[in-house]
C-alpha cells in the first residue's frame, strides 16, 4: 500500500509499469539552472482570434491527435502543441501540459541532489517578481514521496504563473497576458502535465519515450476528438459564453468564463451537449502529503518577492508584505476572484463592448 498515490496515477492513464528505473537524469548544469519560464509559447484559447493593430492577423491554437509527435524535454520542433477537445477531459492545452511534465522532470532531479541536505536555495528567475524555492528534504524521503514533492512544487509554480499573469506580468514589455490568465483550459491540462510527468518518472521507459506513450494513451482515455475541426466545432459551441472574437488579442474581455477553483480537486470544464460525462469522473487530485501523512508543503518554500503592480496592500491590509509564498496563494486567488467578478459586471454594462 506504499505505493496507493502513484497506484492511483498508473490507474488513470492504464499504464503499469515497473517504477523509478529509467528517470530522466540531468547533468548536474542542468539542475544548477532551472527551465525557462515559459518553456513552449502556447496557446491562446480561442479560434480566428485578431490582433490588435495586425488587421489581417487571425490566430487559432488548436492542434489534433495526429500532430501530437515524440515529446522532447524542454521541447523541440517535432513535438505538437496546440489544443485538443476531449470528452472526459475537456480542452486541453498541449503546452502547458508537456511544460508541467518537464518541470516535475526537473524537480525530482533537484530533489534527489537536495536529499539529506540541511537546505537548498534554488533562484528560479522571475515572473511577477523573482522566485526562489527553499528545499529541505529529509534523508529519508523514499522516490515515492520525492515524485509527489516536485509534482507538487510544479503545479504550485503553475498556479504561480497565473497569478502573475493576472496581476500583469508578461513575457513582451506593456502587453498584457491578463487575456489568458485562469483559462477555462488552464488548471485542468497543467495538473494532467504535472501527474504525467509523475507517472513517467515511474516508467521503465527513458523520460521522454514514457511521456510520449502516456499521452497517447491519456488522450485516447479522455476520448480526444480525431481532428482539428472538432475541436473549433467545440469552441464554436462555447463562443460567445466561455469566450469572444468580438475583442482583438490581447484584450482580457475575450475570456468569458476563467477557472479559479484551482486547488485539491481540479474538474474539466466540459462543453454542454458534445457529451453526458460528469466532470468529477475525471477529476484530478493535487499532491498534498507524503505516504506517512506529512504535508508536502513543509518540505519547500516558494518565496516569491512581487513586483509593483501587485495591489499587496490591498490583500494584506494588515500587514507591510514584501514577499509571499505558496501558503499566501490562496488570498492572491480570493483578490483575483474579486477582481474578476467586478469585471464580470462591468460586461453587463451598456458600452462594455467599445471600452479596451
Amino acid at each position: 500500500m506504499k505505493l496507493l498515490h502513484l497506484f492511483l496515477l498508473s490507474f488513470f492513464v492504464g499504464c503499469f509499469t515497473p517504477l523509478y528505473s529509467k528517470p530522466i537524469n540531468l547533468p548536474t548544469k542542468d539542475i544548477q539552472s532551472p527551465p525557462p519560464r515559459i518553456i513552449r509559447t502556447c496557446c491562446s484559447f480561442g479560434s480566428d482570434l485578431k490582433v490588435a493593430a495586425i488587421p489581417t492577423k487571425k490566430i487559432t491554437h488548436i492542434s489534433s491527435l495526429a500532430n501530437l509527435g515524440p515529446h522532447k524535454y524542454l521541447g523541440n520542433e517535432q513535438e505538437g502543441n496546440g489544443i485538443i477537445y476531449t470528452k472526459r477531459g475537456g480542452f486541453i492545452d498541449l503546452g502547458h501540459l508537456r511544460d508541467q511534465a518537464d518541470w516535475t522532470a526537473y524537480l525530482y532531479n533537484l530533489i534527489k541532489q537536495t536529499a539529506g541536505k540541511e537546505t537548498l536555495v534554488q533562484r528560479l528567475g522571475a515572473e511577477g517578481g523573482i522566485r526562489t524555492l527553499n528545499l529541505c528534504v529529509p534523508a529519508d524521503l523514499d522516490s515515492t514521496d520525492a515524485i509527489l514533492l516536485a509534482g507538487r512544487i510544479a503545479y504550485d509554480l503553475s498556479v504561480w504563473h497565473e497569478i502573475a499573469t493576472w496581476f500583469g506580468a508578461s513575457s513582451i514589455p506593456l502587453v498584457t497576458e491578463r487575456f489568458s490568465s485562469f483559462s477555462v483550459e488552464d488548471a485542468y491540462s497543467n495538473l494532467l502535465g504535472v501527474t504525467l510527468g509523475m507517472e513517467a518518472l515511474q516508467s521503465s521507459l527513458p523520460y521522454e519515450q514514457a511521456m510520449t506513450q502516456l499521452i497517447d494513451r491519456t488522450f485516447e482515455k479522455l476520448e480526444a476528438v480525431p481532428t482539428e475541426a472538432d475541436t473549433y466545432a467545440a469552441m464554436e459551441q462555447v463562443r460567445n459564453i466561455w469566450w469572444t472574437r468580438d475583442k482583438k488579442l490581447p484584450s482580457p474581455k475575450i475570456m468569458l468564463e476563467r477557472q479559479l477553483d484551482v486547488y485539491e480537486r481540479v474538474r474539466p470544464l466540459l462543453v454542454p451537449g458534445l457529451n453526458t460525462n460528469n466532470p468529477d469522473d475525471y477529476a484530478l487530485t493535487v499532491p498534498e502529503k507524503t505516504y506517512n501523512g506529512l504535508p508536502l508543503t513543509n518540505l519547500y518554500q516558494l518565496v516569491i518577492k512581487p513586483n509593483y503592480k501587485f495591489p499587496l496592500r490591498e490583500i494584506f491590509p494588515d500587514q507591510v508584505r514584501r514577499v509571499v509564498t505558496q501558503h499566501d496563494f490562496q488570498l492572491l486567488l480570493e483578490q483575483v476572484a474579486k477582481e474578476w467578478q467586478h469585471a464580470q459586471i462591468q460586461y453587463t454594462m451598456p458600452g462594455w463592448y467599445y471600452r479596451n
